[in-house]
Formats: C-alpha cells, sequence, structure tokens
C-alpha cells in the first residue's frame, strides 16, 4: 500500500463529531481522503479539522447538519459534491437508550430507529443515486454492531436497530454491484468511547462484557477504524454485502 492510499478520493462521513464517527474521519483523512465531516455540533467538527491539518494526508471540511434530517442530508451531500467529487461514504451516526424493555417508550423507540436505521438509509440513498447517475463506483460503509447478530440485555431496540442495519448492508451491495458500488458494515464490540465510558464504569457491567470477548479487552476507536479503511481500500474491491465483525470473537461463540 501507498503512504496515502486514499489520496485523491473524498469521503462524507455521517456521525463525524465524536467517538467512532470522528476516529473514522480522521483515520481517512491520515489515509489521505479529503472529508466532508458531518455532525450537528460546531466546535466538534472544527476541534477535527484543526486535528486532521495537524499531519499528512486530506483535509476535513466541517458541515453542521443534523444526520436524522432528511434535507439536511441532501444538501449536505449536494454541498460535499460541489467540493470534491464523492466516492466514499461512512454512514456512522447512531445512538442507543438502553434500560429495561418495558420501560422504552415509543418516544426512546422511535429515537433510535429514526438515526440508526432511517438516517442511515437516507444517507446510502443519497450518496448511491449520486454515484449511479454519474457512473462513478464507490465504497459505502455502515456502521453496525455485534448486537446486529446478537441479543443483549436492555437493549431490544438497538439490536433491532442494527439487526436492519445489516439487512439494508445486504440489500443495497446486492443491488448496486453491477454498478461497482460496494456496500459493507463494521460491527464493533463495546468500543470505548465517551458514551461507553459511564456504562463501563459500572464494575459488574465490564465484567459481563470482558467475559464475552475471547480477546479480553474493550476495544478502541482504532480497530474500527482500521477496518473501515480496509473496507474502503483498493484491497475490498471484491467485497461487498459483508459485515465486518470488530469483536474479539464475542460472535463466534
Amino acid at each position: 500500500m501507498t503512504a496515502l492510499p486514499l489520496q485523491g478520493r473524498h469521503a462524507l462521513v455521517t456521525g463525524a463529531g465524536r467517538g467512532l464517527g470522528r476516529a473514522c474521519a480522521l483515520a481517512l483523512a491520515r489515509a489521505g481522503a479529503d472529508v466532508t465531516a458531518l455532525s450537528r455540533t460546531d466546535s466538534d467538527l472544527a476541534s477535527l479539522a484543526a486535528e486532521a491539518a495537524e499531519g499528512p494526508g486530506g483535509r476535513v471540511w466541517p458541515h453542521a447538519a443534523d444526520a436524522g434530517d432528511e434535507r439536511a442530508v441532501v444538501e449536505a451531500v449536494a454541498a460535499a459534491e460541489a467540493r470534491a467529487p464523492l466516492s466514499i461514504l461512512l454512514a456512522s451516526a447512531g445512538t442507543n437508550r438502553p434500560g429495561p424493555t418495558v420501560d422504552v417508550t415509543l418516544e426512546d423507540f422511535d429515537a433510535i430507529m429514526s438515526l440508526n436505521v432511517r438516517a442511515a438509509f437516507v444517507a446510502c440513498r443519497e450518496v448511491g443515486r449520486l454515484l449511479l447517475e454519474h457512473g462513478r463506483p464507490g465504497r459505502i460503509v455502515l456502521m453496525s454492531s455485534q448486537m446486529g447478530s446478537v441479543g443483549y440485555p436492555g437493549r431490544a431496540v438497538y439490536c433491532a436497530s442494527k439487526h436492519a442495519v445489516d439487512g439494508l448492508t445486504k440489500a443495497l451491495a446486492v443491488e448496486w454491484a453491477p454498478s461497482g458500488i460496494t456496500v459493507n458494515a463494521v460491527a464493533p464490540t463495546f468500543i470505548r468511547t465517551p458514551l461507553t465510558e459511564p456504562m463501563l464504569a459500572d464494575d459488574a457491567f465490564r465484567a459481563d462484557v470482558l467475559r464475552r470477548i475471547p480477546a479480553g479487552r474493550i476495544g478502541e476507536v482504532s480497530d474500527v477504524a482500521g477496518a473501515v479503511l480496509y473496507l474502503v481500500s483498493d484491497g475490498a474491491a471484491m467485497v461487498t454485502g459483508h459485515v465486518l465483525a470488530v469483536d474479539g470473537g464475542w460472535t463466534a461463540w
């Protein structure tokens, strides 16, 4: 591989302000891609762009918008394409509201499904339409979870949403493969991020998680970023419709 294997590519990353999305956006830039980073918070985007500018690689163009707002995503894709031709999408925006199923409200259900499934679909639809209209090959990666393959107490809606993401990944891969567009997903286990730190601070919860991971450790954002870089690389040209588990062996039990 070259030092900057993604040089000359342009990626759109949703949910780029924090956590996994931020780490992956930075990794794409470090690999040479220019990145349009979409997040709701200007300060998060400014920090990401500044960090990217400190090292070698591509630029990060901040784009403040809500990934759950269809019109905002349509406008973000158009704005990104106006900067440079898009060829990569990472649909990373997502959320969770864990708790006993009997306490889950329809507001909780709608919030999780809206961002984890609906927003991912809209981003894929808009970037896919653009690639098809221009006859341009591309790489699309969705952020799934090991919970797309297994269940876990207190996460019924989240599990359902990630099962849906896996199904969407496979359907789009089959539909768009003849046009040279690959569609894959990464499915991480519990990764150390600001969102998961409070959960992992609970000794009993952390012990239960580690008991289920044969690798014996909590994942790091770099583990997920590495998987994303592979799936958007030339080395993955024949990989599509695949959900790549980054789970330390959790789902291999």
